[in-house]
């Protein structure tokens, strides 16, 4: 099952006189990771390397360090540590010892991996979108039935005769909800998939 961070995290190392300081951040969209990797890079900062992960999408980056031994290891920890919609930066100030090929990417990974590991981290459930309308008077209902079933409402629309919602609920949910929604309609209420 993968997991996410519940809020952002970092963890801080000294191998060998070079100082490592990685973050991590939950992101849900390329967009998010890179501004989170903009935001906290760290320009007097010798190398600033990063990796993030969102679904299938993924990107990585050595700045200057040898290929290789820098976003790619991140990267594994992010998959290592089962972490989705996770983007981490490892902050590098060189401290006058060389590492090697084999020391870069222990230290990266292994950066990057302690601090997935400190953070809370919160399991991600997959949902499926749905969208369903129902009247005025079962509005309250409706949306108790779908915080019960940890549903999440993306939209309510207003109209003349009622609201349209449009909402995620877990796959193993659907059924029970659907049933729910429908003995509190009187049959009225009708979930479709979006």
């Amino acid at each position: 099952m993968p997991y996410t961070l519940a809020a952002p995290c970092q963890y801080q190392e000294d191998i060998r006189k070079s100082r490592f300081l990685a973050l991590a951040a939950p992101v849900a969209s390329a967009e998010e990771a890179q501004a989170f990797i903009a935001a906290h890079s760290e320009p007097a900062a010798t190398h600033n390397c990063w990796a993030w992960k969102v679904g299938a999408q993924y990107r990585f980056n050595d700045d200057g360090e040898p290929g290789g031994t820098a976003g790619r290891p991140i990267l594994a920890a992010i998959e290592g540590q089962e972490c989705d919609q996770v983007a981490v930066l490892v902050i590098r100030w060189y401290g006058g010892i060389q590492l090697g090929t084999g020391g870069l990417a222990r230290a990266y990974g292994g950066s990057a991996a302690k601090c997935l590991q400190a953070g809370e981290r919160l399991e991600l459930v997959p949902r499926i979108a749905l969208s369903c309308r129902c009247g005025f008077a079962e509005l309250a209902l409706v949306r108790q039935r779908l915080a019960e079933a940890d549903g999440v409402i993306e939209t309510e629309q207003f109209l003349a005769d009622g609201v349209e919602l449009q909402f995620a609920l877990p796959a193993q949910q659907l059924e029970s909800v659907q049933r729910q929604l429908a003995d509190l309609s009187r049959g009225r209420i009708h979930i479709q998939r979006r």
